[in-house]
């Protein structure tokens, strides 16, 4: 497994440099394709990736340690204009609250799991998880546990 992510890391690596032109969803796309190897090879289950809903749209959802996970993938060049993980503020996480509630309405099977909020920060080819990012944000800003 970890062969595998260090070869996918290394060919972004390679088609960063090869490829400045993309636009932004090609670049989203790469950077959830590298993030979804990473947490692969952590032990992460993923079962949609960039699964979207009138709601909202979630870069990732997997399984980890028994926990339905929501992951959002934040990639910047460099943290001169902030590190990425600081761009999921409360709006972006309520979005990702209400799209994880359709989620689990309309595939039952996870409706009973437990859920986590997690954050993917990539800067250039440095990767960050920040497990349990945030808690449910319900729609008017509040925390509901």
């Amino acid at each position: 497994m970890w062969m595998q992510w260090t070869k996918l890391r290394q060919r972004w690596i390679y088609q960063e440099r090869k490829c400045k032109g993309l636009n932004q969803r090609e670049l989203g796309k790469k950077y959830e394709d590298l993030a979804a190897a990473y947490l692969k090879d952590r032990g992460m289950q993923i079962i949609y990736q960039n699964y979207r809903c009138r709601q909202g749209e979630v870069d990732l959802v997997g399984i980890h340690e028994n926990c339905l996970v929501f992951v959002e993938v934040k990639y910047r060049k460099s943290n001169r204009q902030g590190m990425p993980e600081e761009a999921v503020g409360v709006r972006k996480q309520m979005k990702i609250c209400r799209t994880s509630d359709y989620f689990r309405v309309s595939h039952g099977r996870y409706s009973a799991m437990q859920v986590r909020y997690d954050v993917i920060s990539v800067i250039n080819d440095e990767i960050t998880w920040y497990q349990n990012a945030f808690a449910y944000v319900g729609t008017h800003g509040s925390m509901n546990y």
